[in-house]
């Protein structure tokens, strides 16, 4: 009993001068005061399980709070298209439906063909519905916009040109083929190998090196201004809430946990889709659709002032048609009066002369 008293003893001490050189470090700015919060999680777990006891709150007191989020930024819209401009055919459609859809990068390992469906409105394509995380307990869906959507058919389509036999339960994202070989180093075009989430960051980390979005950190600095794959997911949740979307909407979309609403909210899937439908424009990447949606709308607004004008014209037309007809006719009947009066005067002056 002594011994293990004396070895808890033992523990603490220590325990208080590791931490006093960590809060050396912090005040140095070595490291954050989160880092030191999570060190001591470590600690504490080692001790639980080797049925150590130690005062943690005397431990603990006094320990920097530290920040709970990172302190980093989204991409720029200029810095995803020079993202884009990477030569792999699969990063467009992988960025498109990431950044529309804000799924995580491990959705990637269960995503099939079967699992994106396009959504119509009025007979036309306006965005796609997508099942995450299919056949497991987290299982939810999201939407992707309507550039995703067709970008992963372009995708598709281009396999199945080069001799890929597709169906509903066809792996999303593949492995690279060489179309022109029977056989090489990068697989058979006809048994396409799954592209699990680990080969989307390597590939998508390997893109942002190339295309100079990423830099070797500065002396002092632990992290680079956005990051490689979470920064999609935080560009859709800012992009859908400065676009207006209800915030637990959003929440709903990320799969994120809304506490006590987890088990009262209960908006329909068409009452999400409605309200993604409001940021969609937003979610654009291509530049172009997204300049020639808003000269759509001018030109809608436009027509909509011109008829608007056309029917006040008209309306002041008809007014200034009534108010002549009727001076006219005033007018006449006027003129009839005068004519009367006149009749009935010179009538009078006649029966003067006769007397």
């Amino acid at each position: 009993m002594q011994a293990k008293k004396e070895v808890n003893q033992w523990v603490f001490h220590n325990v208080l001068r590791f931490i006093q050189f960590q809060l050396d470090r912090v005040s140095k700015k070595e490291i954050t005061g989160s880092t030191v919060r999570n060190y001591l999680k470590s600690i504490k777990l080692f001790c639980e399980m080797a049925d150590i006891s130690v005062s943690w709150k005397t431990v603990s007191r006094g320990l920097p709070k530290g920040k709970n989020y990172a302190d980093d930024r989204i991409p720029a819209d200029k810095e995803i298209q020079k993202l884009l401009e990477y030569p792999d055919r699969r990063l467009k459609a992988i960025v498109y439906v990431m950044t529309s859809s804000g799924i995580r990068l491990g959705a990637w390992d269960y995503l099939k063909v079967g699992h994106i469906r396009p959504i119509e409105k009025d007979g036309e394509i306006v965005a796609g519905k997508i099942i995450v995380y299919a056949g497991e307990e987290d299982e939810y869906f999201s939407f992707i916009s309507k550039e995703a959507y067709c970008t992963l058919n372009e995708w598709i389509r281009y396999r199945e040109e080069a001799g890929e036999l597709i169906d509903k339960n066809s792996w999303l994202m593949r492995d690279l083929c060489d179309t022109g070989a029977v056989q090489g180093e990068r697989g058979f075009v006809t048994k396409p190998r799954k592209l699990a989430s680990s080969g989307i960051k390597r590939l998508i980390e390997r893109a942002i090196w190339a295309q100079g979005l990423r830099k070797k950190l500065e002396y002092g600095k632990k992290r680079h201004p956005f990051q490689a794959i979470h920064c999609f997911r935080k560009w859709f949740k800012t992009r859908c809430e400065i676009s207006g979307m209800k915030p637990i909407n959003v929440e709903k979309l990320l799969s994120h946990s809304i506490g006590i609403s987890n088990s009262y909210y209960r908006p329909t899937e068409n009452e999400l889709f409605e309200d993604y439908l409001k940021v969609a424009d937003m979610l654009s990447l291509n530049k172009e659709n997204r300049l020639q949606k808003q000269l759509n709308g001018y030109k809608e607004k436009n027509n909509e002032e011109s008829h608007i004008i056309k029917g006040k014209l008209h309306e002041k037309d008809e007014q200034i048609k009534y108010i002549n007809e009727k001076y006219e006719k005033d007018m006449q009947l006027l003129k009839e009066e005068m004519e009367n009066k006149f009749q009935q005067l010179l009538a009078k002056i006649n029966v003067g002369k006769l007397q």
